[in-house]
């Protein structure tokens, strides 16, 4: 009768021993993984910030033009505070582009007149060419462009933090913190635009003037021309080229642009842009 009562009590001090350990083990998992993702978490924010603000102390873009800005009349870590008060905080799909004001303020966009660079649906080769010449300044090459050029960025409800998961895609909806961003960067850019401007265009699609891209909806209808004098449309033509000059959808970009600015297209071969990137000694007008 001992020996039959002590088995049952083994056995359920044995059960009760692999219930707690087992209990303690998907405690530590559990632990293990909430501090995994807390830290992951904060080394993306982190990489955004270390990303911004070394964009930022290294940006020389405008010496190039030569222009006067110091590399220290502006100051890198508020520039970050003022862009975190855009999102941070609030629905990723909430951010209009006003949110950025401030921002812009902080650092406005200065002008290179005659040397303005627009583009659609041509921005690889774009950025190849002026990075090679530097004859020309995109957005991109601006201070706050290319700070945050390939980056994602959202906030969310609730919290301080910046995400570089989980934000919303450019198409998903439309107040979104990067899509925003980018319109009204654009818009403040057009907004300096001054002398001969220039714009590298598509010639491999059947409308190289899109009236919903950023470039037609929102730069064209930016330009002044009380500043622009002209638009100097480089179509970039390619071996596949279907659209030239006297593409339908450019009489929508003359019609869209201001009255006062002088309208020119020229095509211009993909192989003869890369080539004359290739020879930094020859004259920026020189290339078409």
């Amino acid at each position: 009768m001992e020996n039959g009562g002590y088995q049952p009590q083994q056995k359920r001090r044995k059960r009760r021993c692999v219930i707690v350990t087992v209990a303690c083990v998907l405690l530590l998992i559990i632990i293990i993984v909430a501090v995994v993702f807390v830290l992951k978490r904060r080394q993306n924010e982190d990489s955004v910030t270390s990303t911004f603000i070394a964009r930022c102390e290294g940006y020389e873009g405008l010496h190039q033009f030569g222009d006067t800005l110091d590399p220290h009349s502006y100051d890198c870590q508020k520039i970050w505070k003022v862009f975190e008060q855009a999102y941070v905080g609030k629905d990723p799909c909430k951010v209009p582009t006003e949110a950025y004001d401030p921002l812009i303020a902080s650092a406005p966009f200065q002008p290179a007149c005659n040397r303005m660079m627009f583009w659609s649906k041509t921005k690889d080769v774009v950025h190849d060419f002026t990075e090679k010449t530097k004859c020309f300044l995109t957005l991109e090459d601006s201070l706050l462009g290319s700070v945050l050029d390939g980056l994602t960025w959202c906030g969310k409800e609730s919290s301080s933090e910046t995400f570089t998961t989980g934000c919303p895609g450019w198409t998903d909806c439309e107040n979104n913190p990067v899509r925003s961003f980018w319109v009204r960067a654009s818009a403040a850019f057009a907004d300096v635009a001054c002398g001969d401007v220039t714009a590298m265009l598509n010639g491999s699609i059947t409308t190289p003037f899109s009236p919903t891209s950023i470039f037609g909806s929102i730069e064209v209808k930016r330009f002044n021309s009380t500043r622009v004098k002209s638009l100097n449309v480089v179509l970039v033509t390619q071996m596949n080229n279907v659209a030239n000059c006297t593409n339908p959808s450019f009489k929508d970009l003359q019609e869209t642009l201001d009255k006062g600015i002088k309208y020119n297209c020229k095509e211009v071969a993909e192989s003869q842009i890369q080539e004359c990137s290739s020879k930094p000694d020859i004259a920026c007008g020189s290339c078409w």
